[in-house]
Order: C-alpha cells, then structure tokens, then sequence
C-alpha cells in the first residue's frame, strides 16, 4: 500500500496506527489520499467516514490536551451523527453501524479489534469533558453550544459514578424542557432529553415532544432541521444551533425517511422522537412513500409490528397509526 500511495512505509504505517494523525496530513497530500484509494479498490461508500473520523479525533485530543488559548472545536461547530458513532466507537468500542454489519479482513500479527482508548485517557476525556461542561456555563449564551454537545457525549460514560455526575447535570437543566414550543434554549432542551432518555429516564423525551414540538410550527420545523443535519441530509458544516430555526430548507425529504426509519430500528430508546419526527415528515410530505415504495412498504410492515407490540407513549400510538395510515393509502 505504501508503494501503491507513493509514500514511504513508516507514514503508512503511521497513519494506520494513528502515530501519524490523518488529519496533520497536507491538504493536496489528502486530496490525492482520497483520489487514490477508489482507484486501489477502496470502499468508496467508507471514504465519507474519513472526514467524521479526523473530526472525532480532533474532538478526543483537544478534550484530553487542551490548549489554554485554543477554542474547543465543539464550541464552535456543531458535530454530526457519523462523529458521535466514530466518538463512541473510541470511547466503549461500540461499532458505527455503517460499519456493523461488513466483514472485517485479517491481518498479521497483533492487532486492536477497535480503536479503543487506553483506559487512562479515556478516563482523562471523561473528566476534562466534565470540567468543560461546567465551565462553559459560566460563558453565558457564548457557551450554550459547547455546554450542550459536551454534556451530551458525557452520558457515554458507563462508570456508575459518572452516570450519577451527568444524571445530575442534565436534571439541572430540565427546566428547559418545561418550556412551550421554539426557545433560544431549544436545541439544549431536544439535547437534554435525549440524553436522559439514553440514560434510561424516558420521561423528560415525552415531556419535551408533548411541549416542546407538539403543535408549535417553529420547533417542528427546528427538528426536522435537526435531523437532516444530524442524518447527514445538510451536508454543510454548521457554526451554531441557528440553523435549526432559520434552516437551510434545501434538504432531501427521501434521504431523511431513509435515516429515521432505519434509527426506528436501531434505537429503542429514543422509538418516540423517531415517531413523532417521522409522523411530522410525512405530514409535510405526504407524497413521500411514492418516492421509494420498498422502504414504505417495510417502514409499514414495522409500524404494525410496534402497533402490536406496545411499549410507547399514547401520543406516540396516535401518531404511529396515522403513519401506518399515510404509508398505506399512498401504496394503496
């Protein structure tokens, strides 16, 4: 490989291990790293991940060596699904599901089945992430951003004690949640329940659909926003939280259906906010089972099989049956 890239094989191999980090690489080096390797028979549906994977890297070493003059870079961009999993995927080994179900090939000699942090510095992110999301608070409006998206990669911690840390933190803002429809705190309220909903409350997730979504066209349209940037729909990277409100409005609908169905599958946890976001796209686009007919009738055929099988909110049933009923009728 390394004489394939034209490059010498102690960089390969540095960029393999991680010695060398991908991202210190020039940028007309990782251009033609990325023109290269389709050409060499790379998996041109992985080459995207690169991108998520330097930015999880830049997010893991400026928590564990931060710089006393250098903004964190979760203050300042607002960070995307692929990150979180490729994040997880450091800090609890907890496989990307785009990468889930592909076979891994072998190779000789030792090596990491996942590229897992050594316990000292995955104990270390932990606790500097903490101390930043305290800090932050003190900034006032400027550290909403980074207060948010670091408590919320904190509840990834499984240490009991840290679990008792953040569950304390997060309850300390769920006055948020209590708020009607679009605030200037929105984003921290969706962000707060959600993390306790990972933690296993469930409550403040009803909570907030019932008040802090529910029949308000602001805070819909926030989340449906929300969602296409998160599922990969916007593909602009974004400063602030701001786009959730103003947009962008050019998203694909088709591509967002594909990534909240496939999130009903995969995350129990948060079954209502993907049925509440899934009955608000349909509503908007009611045209949208015609678009791929397979997904639809898959997307339907599940819907039943939660229908029966209970374990959701009563608004989440009401919503649910009127997605069954719109994923039926437009394939009828």
């Amino acid at each position: 490989m390394a004489e394939a890239m034209g490059v010498n094989l102690d960089t390969w191999q540095g960029w393999e291990t991680g010695r060398r980090p991908l991202a210190n690489v020039k940028a007309g080096a990782l251009l033609d790293l990325r023109r290269r390797l389709p050409a060499l028979g790379a998996d041109t549906r992985l080459l995207h991940l690169l991108d998520p994977a330097m930015d999880a890297d830049r997010v893991i070493s400026a928590t564990i060596h931060p710089e006393n003059t250098a903004q964190h870079p979760l203050a300042y961009w607002v960070h995307t699904r692929d990150t979180a999993h490729m994040i997880a995927w450091a800090l609890n080994g907890t496989v990307p599901p785009v990468l889930g179900r592909r076979a891994t090939p072998g190779r000789r000699g030792p090596v990491a089945h996942a590229p897992v942090l050594p316990t000292l510095d995955r104990s270390m992110f932990f606790s500097r992430l903490r101390d930043t999301a305290e800090s932050s608070l003190r900034a006032g409006d400027d550290g909403l951003l980074l207060h948010r998206q670091a408590l919320y990669l904190c509840s990834y911690d499984r240490a009991p004690e840290a679990a008792t840390w953040t569950n304390h933190a997060l309850h300390t803002r769920r006055d948020l949640i209590a708020a009607r429809g679009w605030t200037p705190h929105w984003a921290t309220a969706r962000s707060t329940a959600v993390a306790l909903a990972r933690l296993g409350d469930r409550q403040p997730l009803l909570d907030f659909i019932d008040r802090g979504m529910a029949d308000d066209d602001a805070a819909e349209t926030a989340n449906l926003n929300y969602w296409a940037y998160w599922l990969g729909s916007i593909r602009e990277p974004q400063p602030d939280d701001g786009f959730m409100r103003r947009g962008p409005t050019n998203w694909e609908p088709v591509h967002l259906l594909h990534g909240l169905a496939a999130g009903l599958h995969q995350a129990p946890a948060y079954v209502d906010l993907y049925v509440h976001s899934l009955w608000a796209l349909l509503t908007a686009h009611q045209w949208l089972p015609l678009a791929d007919t397979e997904l639809a009738d898959a997307l339907c055929a599940h819907t039943v099989r939660l229908l029966d099988h209970g374990g959701i909110s009563p608004r989440s049933r009401r919503e649910l049956s009127s997605v069954h009923y719109v994923l039926r009728e437009n394939r009828a």
